[in-house]
Parts: structure tokens; C-alpha cells; sequence
């Protein structure tokens, strides 16, 4: 049998098996599952996949999959989220090997929360999938890994603040220097943006396409 489906098969006996844990954690009322979907792309999603965030990582279990037994068998949304922050709170040693660990303290606190919200209603739900949005492929690119969460962005509706002001920053820079910036975001900080802020892996977790898509959508847009 595969690891992967190993690893699958026992992610679903430990969700069918959490409902005690499950009860104490889950139903949080000041939750944010947008926020946490955005959350979740940037810490989770170069390990998990999860259609809905439409990332596809292999070295963690599919949560799609491992998700989709424990709500056959009944269990709600509510169980869900208390067994997804019991797997984060409480994860497997790390033992260097990400197939078969998960790093501690991945989230914690208020956005513990809202990634555990984000994942309890979507994952394992039929026919789920990243929201559609206007303005093309590179539109969608943008609004699949988050980026609206962290930047202002007037033509993707985009009001985050954690990041730079896109509609400032970005006009008159080349292709080249907004694809550095999102590849190697250290490699040159705004002025008055903390390093080691936006994440550093978006090269592995973008396909090179749609790269492409986001940096012309970006430099079509920004600004406008």
C-alpha cells in the first residue's frame, strides 16, 4: 500500500476518533474562515492539498480525502474544526520527515482559529472549489493564493494591510522585479514592511504559468 494512502486512512481513524477532543474547541463565534483561507495557503498549503485553497501539496495527507470519511460518517463542521485544531495544537513529533510529522506551533492563537474554521467548511465537501472572480487568469491566481488578504489591490476589491500597497508600490516596475518580489520577497523590503513577513515559497507553490498570469494581471492593474 502507498504511503500516501496510509497516511490518508490513518488522518481518518484519528478524525473519526477525535470527537471528545473535537467538542471542546470547536463552534468559535469570532472567527474569520476568509482570513484563515489565506492562512492556510501561505503556512499549510505547500504540504496539504485541499481543493478549495487550490493548493496541492503531497507531503502531508490530503485533506480533501481524510475529510470526506469523517463527514460521511457523520460528523458536522463544528466536529471538524475542533479535530483540525487538535491536530494542529497537539501534532505528531517532528522527526525531520515531513510525510509522516507536522511542525509544532504552525498556527496559533486567533489565526488557530480561523484556520480551523476555513478547513471545517470546506474540506472533504463535494464539488468544492477556489471562488470564481472576474479579471482573468491572473485575477484568479490573486485571489486563489490569498494575496488580498495581506495587500491593497482596488482592481481585485483587495483591502489588506499586512503588505505593501500594490496600487502604490507596483506601477512603473518591470515584469522581472515583480516576479523577485514574489518569489524572494526579502530580496528588496518596502519601506516601513518588516522582512520575513509574505512567504517565501510561492515559487515552488505557483505553477510557472500562472507566474506569468499573476505578475501581467499585476502589472496591467496596479495602479489603475
Amino acid at each position: 500500500m502507498e504511503k500516501s494512502t496510509l497516511l490518508i486512512r490513518s488522518l481518518s481513524i484519528l478524525v473519526a476518533g477525535a470527537i471528545v477532543l473535537a467538542a471542546s474547541g470547536c463552534g468559535t463565534s469570532d472567527s474569520d474562515p476568509a482570513r484563515g483561507r489565506s492562512l492556510f495557503i501561505q503556512r499549510c498549503g505547500t504540504c496539504h492539498q485541499l481543493a478549495q485553497a487550490a493548493t496541492s501539496g503531497v507531503q502531508g495527507p490530503d485533506l480533501d480525502a481524510a475529510f470526506a470519511a469523517g463527514r460521511s460518517a457523520g460528523q458536522d463542521s463544528d466536529t471538524i474544526e475542533g479535530v483540525v485544531k487538535a491536530q494542529i495544537e497537539f501534532p505528531r513529533p517532528s522527526n525531520n520527515n515531513p510525510n509522516v510529522s507536522m511542525p509544532a506551533d504552525l498556527v496559533q492563537g486567533q489565526d488557530l482559529e480561523d484556520v480551523a474554521s476555513y478547513v471545517a467548511s470546506v474540506a472533504g465537501v463535494p464539488g468544492a472549489a477556489p471562488p470564481k472572480v472576474p479579471g482573468g487568469p491572473g485575477a484568479q491566481v490573486f485571489a486563489n493564493n490569498g494575496c488580498s488578504a495581506c495587500h491593497t489591490l482596488k482592481a481585485a476589491n483587495a483591502g489588506g494591510a499586512v503588505g505593501p500597497n500594490l496600487d502604490d508600490v507596483l506601477p512603473g516596475q518591470t515584469a522581472a522585479m515583480i516576479t523577485q518580489s514574489i518569489v524572494d520577497p526579502n530580496a528588496k523590503i518596502e519601506k516601513g514592511f518588516p522582512a520575513n513577513v509574505m512567504p517565501g515559497n510561492y515559487e515552488q507553490q505557483i505553477p510557472a504559468d500562472q507566474l506569468k498570469q499573476l505578475v501581467a494581471y499585476l502589472m496591467q492593474n496596479a495602479g489603475k
